[in-house]
């Protein structure tokens, strides 16, 4: 018996299917439809009952295989003719995932409609690097950006943000760190520690750190490319690899001090 039409909008977090949600594991295993993007880890699909549909519809940069006012339609139109649809996004569908946007389409056909959010990568993966976007002493606040707005250019916020002490937690911008990093150096960020991850919580995590005046140099040696996170700030100088080699530093410095006392 099909179920009435009901869409929810769950968020896979940033990749590790274990940071699933209870509330969004359990949507999954009642669903009739799952449409999907490409940042959705496949194990996830595993837990839908098998009648369920599921449906790729993209979402990669340059790379849409549905268009926005396309992934509306059919989340409407599944759920009329199939019942329980699921739109399953990476991170938070309300970080830069369009959520918004699908949800508000939905109720306009009084579908009954659910969220579930999910554990943004903005937050997770610099914490899974050991790295605070925030810390007693060091910062007062982060922002969270885009790089890349809806024509393409960069966001015009970022040269606000490089005024700021804050964290700055850019998502969609490995593809413009050079210019990224240039509008930081030009506010005298130069020497900022920055941290950039790839694939961030999965197995084929990568992760490159550095400076606003040599990162992306860095990127292109090593080859770091999209899905990425790039995070400038102080308290990047607190991931583990940083500080030890900072502690070296000053432990070599007092021993030359030691040594020289007569």
């Amino acid at each position: 018996m099909k179920q009435q039409a009901k869409i929810t909008l769950v968020g896979a977090g940033p990749g590790d299917p274990e940071l699933l949600t209870i509330k969004g594991l359990r949507a999954i295993q009642s669903a009739d439809v799952i449409l999907y993007d490409a940042l959705v880890n496949r194990e996830l699909l595993k837990e839908a009952p098998s009648h369920a549909l599921k449906i790729y519809v993209g979402k990669r940069a340059d790379n849409h295989r549905y268009s926005q006012d396309e992934i509306n339609l059919m989340l409407v139109q599944y759920a009329f003719s199939n019942g329980h649809v699921v739109r399953l996004k990476g991170g938070d569908s309300f970080v830069f995932g369009r959520g918004h946007e699908e949800i508000t389409y939905a109720d306009a056909f009084g579908i009954e409609t659910v969220i579930v959010p999910g554990i943004s990568s903005c937050i997770s993966v610099p914490e899974l690097q050991r790295v605070p976007v925030t810390r007693r002493g060091v910062n007062e606040s982060f922002w969270v950006l885009t790089a890349t707005t809806k024509n393409g250019c960069l966001s015009k916020d970022l040269r606000i943000a490089a005024q700021s002490n804050a964290t700055a937690v850019i998502l969609m911008g490995i593809r413009k760190i050079a210019q990224i990093a240039e509008i930081f150096a030009r506010q005298g960020k130069g020497n900022t520690p920055v941290l950039v991850v790839q694939n961030g919580s999965l197995p084929s995590e990568r992760k490159l750190l550095g400076t606003v005046n040599d990162i992306a140099k860095k990127v292109v040696n090593e080859g770091i490319g999209a899905p990425g996170i790039i995070i400038i700030g102080e308290v990047v100088a607190l991931h583990p690899e940083l500080a030890v080699a900072e502690a070296n530093r000053s432990t070599k410095y007092d021993l030359r001090s030691t040594t020289n006392v007569t």
